[in-house]
């Protein structure tokens, strides 16, 4: 039984880092997107449509370039767990993404895994990003 209060407190803390986590990066999507380079370091890897894209420089010109410029996202869920690396947080995002130009938003789904640093603040070790499409049958 005291796991399970110990286990139910942790995630309290990682729902609450998750959220958190989720509201900066998005909010600086939009604001000042060059700055989420600084999330990153040269060997992490963003995953975005089956385009692997490696290095903080590479991901930063990567969210930087059109069309992502134009886009606004709106968040539905967070979902988050702690990860086999100690201290590490996978986070998952779905929501609408709305591209400049387009009339309808799109689905899509987001995973961060996110990992300590010794100065104690988090890097972006994996990100994928994928469009959620509905099949039609």
């Amino acid at each position: 039984m005291a796991r399970c209060v110990i286990f139910n407190d942790f995630r309290v803390l990682f729902d609450a880092f998750a959220r958190l986590f989720v509201e900066h990066y998005y909010r600086t999507f939009h604001s000042n997107p060059h700055a989420l380079g600084g999330l990153y370091l040269d060997y992490s890897m963003l995953t975005i449509e089956g385009e692997n894209i490696q290095g903080a420089a590479a991901i930063a010109a990567k969210l930087t370039s059109h069309p992502f410029q134009l886009c606004a996202h709106a968040i539905s869920t967070v979902d988050c767990q702690p990860s086999g690396h100690p201290g590490g947080v996978l986070v998952f995002v779905s929501g609408s993404l709305q591209l400049g130009g387009e009339q309808h938003p799109r689905k899509f789904s987001q995973m961060f895994h996110l990992i300590p640093t010794p100065q104690g603040s988090f890097y972006v070790l994996n990100d994928i990003f994928r469009l959620n499409y509905a099949q039609v049958y």
